[in-house]
């Protein structure tokens, strides 16, 4: 844990560096005390980069002979599992034109410094056509979840026990569940349930399409991530000079388990999609969406005029 937390919403850092003004992941380190991992969504190289409790970075990892498309998503491996792993997810997609995409799989080093690591890298195809999506999961035993994005809101789906990597094949991912409108980001907690985020709120899950908790979050400039640290969340945003917060779980923390073969509940295959409940801080996301579209419709009037 970064800093001892009250309960309240609380400044962690500030991320001084100006290459992290699009931060869009956030992953807190399962080797290196007071140390968060995050990644910028663009670019030309494939990289992640470690930040110390002052917010510098400190190390930037970078996974060597790949160009990436999309880089919206970072997740740890599940919280005690005994793995120091991250996993960079390659799934955003605004035209929603990718016939596949990727998720890249790594150790954290044992040391901070800037270095080259060979990922395992795995490419995947939703059962339905292509999505954008800005929320990777790895739960117990490993297992991948990506959570779509769009206005109308999107789905969680789910990887295959048993991955093949890109030389062997694509992975078929599976739908489960609807998810909120506008989803950001998404982390499991170490009792094995999980949340996510959209722009203005969190939601705690016990199983797909099983909502047991909300909240609004912050204000921030662009709400992109959430990380799971022991008994609260972490959240960021992108823009210069930008802060990540600790937030209370809503709902509470919990000192449950997974059981050992990386069960949840026994619901936990199930495909029961539930109604989405919007917090007021989505309702404040759809207000401003529907501003900026009349504006845009009125200058494009005036320009006609």
């Amino acid at each position: 844990m970064l800093l001892a937390s009250s309960g309240a919403p609380e400044v962690v850092l500030t991320l001084k560096d100006p290459a992290l003004a699009e931060s869009s992941g956030l992953a807190v380190s399962g080797r290196h005390p007071d140390v968060l991992w995050t990644n910028v969504d663009g670019g030309s190289v494939a990289q992640v980069i470690a930040v110390d409790s002052r917010g510098r970075s400190v190390a930037t990892v970078t996974l060597p002979g790949i160009d990436p498309y999309d880089p919206e998503a970072l997740a740890p491996s599940f919280p005690g599992s005994g793995r120091a792993e991250l996993y960079l997810g390659d799934i955003g997609d605004n035209r929603r034109s990718r016939p596949d995409v990727s998720v890249f799989r790594f150790p954290e080093p044992k040391s901070l410094r800037d270095t080259t690591v060979e990922p395992k890298w795995y490419r995947f195809t939703y059962p339905d056509g292509p999505h954008d999506a800005e929320a990777l999961l790895v739960g117990p035993g490993g297992r991948i979840m990506i959570a779509t994005k769009a206005f109308s809101g999107g789905r969680l789906y789910r990887a295959p026990k048993k991955l093949v990597t890109t030389d062997q094949g694509v992975n078929k991912l599976t739908s489960l569940a609807e998810v909120p409108m506008l989803v950001t980001d998404g982390a499991y907690l170490p009792d094995g349930r999980f949340v996510l985020r959209t722009y203005g709120s969190v939601y705690v899950y016990d199983r797909p399409g099983h909502e047991v908790a909300s909240d609004e979050l912050p204000l921030q400039p662009q709400g992109e991530s959430v990380a799971a640290d022991g008994d609260r969340l972490l959240v960021g945003s992108e823009g210069l000079d930008s802060e990540v917060l600790a937030v209370p779980i809503p709902g509470g923390a919990t000192t449950e388990s997974p059981s050992a073969d990386g069960t949840v509940t026994p619901a936990d295959d199930a495909d029961a999609d539930e109604p989405i409940g919007l917090t007021s801080g989505d309702w404040w996301v759809i207000a401003g969406a529907v501003l900026l579209v009349g504006m845009a419709f009125l200058m494009m009037r005036r320009r006609r005029g």
